[in-house]
């Protein structure tokens, strides 16, 4: 096993502990030894002092009393450097070394599909991981969770553009709905074709010749917050340069996201291998907007 492996929550717990009981044995050994020095005795078999009702007596400490504290202190260093919890046999760690075998199997296996054997794929893990809250059709169940069709198009930065973005979950702050007043749906639609085209890493938009238009508009708008390069000034805003991609999904993936619908969990626990979030990133994008 990996020594000082303290990503298993197993081991860091129990690491916590021993460090715990180590800082409470050596206060307690300081604060007996400083107060057996501080002792005066007046005749052979007693001392003056109490503390906490017990006397202290002036005989030698039992020899037998002597070998059981030093070998608990041996015991202690050899739990703490060598036994468990920092090179220790964990069902956690096991497990998890176990999934890293597999998905590098199975990323094997399933390297260089085409994009339509991603997309069946996709298709899968999508029913059996996220059509719970997203719905079988992947349209968010009438606002129960984000619309998927929407997301990794042009339709899903106008929607953002529309109704805002909490921004939750990533340290950035949130981004407010924009009237069609501050821009209009033409603009929207251009800015969302020079996004998708120029900043994220897609490269393509349905909406070639509006690009151009998309690129002067987002320099009044967007750079502000998003940044010249879109990638977001100093955290302020999402990073455009990954919306679309498989990049943008693992974060997702891993982290979760609060938004203002509710909080998506993180699917860490699910261990996807590369190639099975490159398919899900897929299926999404293959949606059709209606």
């Amino acid at each position: 096993m990996q020594w000082l492996n303290l990503s298993d929550s197993v081991n860091a717990l129990a690491l916590l502990g021993a460090v715990v009981i180590l800082i409470l044995t050596a206060f307690i050994m300081a604060l007996y030894l400083k107060k057996m020095k501080n002792a005066r005795s007046e005749d052979e078999t007693k001392l003056e002092h109490e503390w906490d009702g017990i006397g202290e007596f002036a005989n030698n400490v039992p020899v037998g009393w002597l070998a059981c504290f030093a070998g608990m202190i041996i015991w202690g260093f050899w739990y703490f450097f060598a036994g468990y919890p920092l090179k220790s046999f964990s069902q956690i760690g096991e497990y998890n070394q176990e999934v890293a075998r597999y998905n590098a199997a199975y990323q094997k296996t399933w390297e260089n599909l085409t994009q339509d054997q991603l997309q069946v794929m996709g298709l899968g893990i999508f029913q059996v991981q996220c059509s719970q809250c997203h719905g079988p059709s992947a349209d968010g169940m009438e606002g129960k969770a984000q619309n998927l069709v929407l997301w990794g198009k042009e339709e899903g930065i106008i929607d953002v553009i529309r109704n805002g973005s909490s921004g939750l979950g990533y340290g950035m702050d949130e981004m407010s709905p924009l009237d069609s007043d501050t821009i209009s749906d033409d603009d929207a639609r251009a800015v969302a074709a020079y996004v998708m085209k120029e900043v994220s890493g897609v490269k393509s938009t349905r909406f070639e010749n509006e690009v151009d238009r998309g690129r002067e508009i987002f320099a009044e708008q967007c750079v502000a917050c998003h940044g010249e390069d879109g990638k977001g000034s100093e955290g302020m805003a999402a990073d455009l340069s990954l919306y679309g991609t498989t990049a943008f999904l693992q974060r997702v993936l891993e982290n979760g996201k609060k938004g203002y619908i509710g909080i998506m969990p993180s699917f860490n626990y699910a261990n996807f291998a590369t190639t099975q979030e490159e398919a899900l990133n897929a299926y999404i994008r293959s949606l059709s907007v209606e």
